[in-house]
């Protein structure tokens, strides 16, 4: 198992879903962690569970606000410093969806998901590097299979992606020489909360999730905690050599063809 113990990573969209498994999963690595989500009632709830996972109350912080907010993400990295001195591992989880294609999107959609998906990222990664580079530290990016794959009526969601899996690469590379590693994770279909926002009622929602499961080789969906550890894995020092990858986690979906 990944040894993150004394660590502190920051984690965006922790309040639920895979941001709110990879602070359990790390918690119970050992990591310190800086957690960041909207919703405080549930971003308690994230620290309970990490609580319960092992990592003692006093090294939790935790900083509600909108991600896409500048102030937001200066006090996070303020006072994620402030409090343990240092930066080990950036997570950046945070993202939403919307289903629309190019004739239904509404541009303002589009521009909030951009914003939440890929400019905070951008943002936030700046603000931890001259702090991450003082670890050698990680920054791991919560992609999608949609990064990799074209999903039809999807398509400001699908941009956001293979956006930002190009600027895990280009990150990468930009940051090698101060020895911060980048890389990103791809999960295929997981069955989290954000995906019950979309708009589809109870039966709509179990009719597409039973009809996706055969678009993954291994025929069913994903489970949180199999992102959240390979999310630990790329943070961890066992990964320390790897940078600059794009991590299928997605039961074989990327490379699947049409029949």
């Amino acid at each position: 198992m990944p040894d993150l113990r004394g660590k502190v990573a920051i984690i965006t969209g922790a309040s639920s879903g895979i941001g709110k498994g990879t602070a359990v999963e790390f918690a119970g690595l050992g990591a310190h962690l800086a957690l960041t989500g909207r919703n405080q009632e549930n971003l308690q709830a994230t620290a309970h569970a990490c609580v319960e996972a092992g990592t003692p109350p006093d090294k939790i912080l935790l900083v509600r606000g909108d991600i896409c907010d500048e102030k937001v993400q200066k006090n996070l990295v303020d006072e994620t410093v402030q409090k343990f001195d240092k930066i080990d591992v950036l997570v950046n989880n945070a993202g939403i969806i919307h289903f629309a294609g190019l004739e239904t999107t509404d541009m303002a959609e589009y521009d909030k998901l951009m914003n939440v998906n890929l400019r905070s990222v951008v943002a936030l990664t700046q603000l931890c590097v001259p702090h991450l580079a003082k670890t050698q530290g990680a920054v791991v990016n919560v992609s999608s299979i949609a990064g990799l794959r074209a999903i039809p009526t999807c398509l400001a969601y699908c941009m956001s992606k293979v956006a930002l899996d190009q600027f895990t690469r280009c990150v990468a590379l930009e940051l090698a020489s101060k020895q911060i590693r980048v890389n990103s994770v791809n999960p295929g279909l997981i069955a989290t909360e954000m995906l019950k926002l979309v708009g589809l009622s109870e039966e709509q929602y179990t009719q597409w999730l039973e009809r996706e499961k055969a678009n993954h080789a291994l025929g069913r969906l994903g489970e949180v905690e199999e992102v959240t550890k390979t999310i630990a894995f790329l943070g961890s020092f066992d990964a320390s050599f790897i940078t600059g990858a794009q991590v299928p986690v997605d039961g074989g979906r990327h490379a699947m063809c049409p029949r």
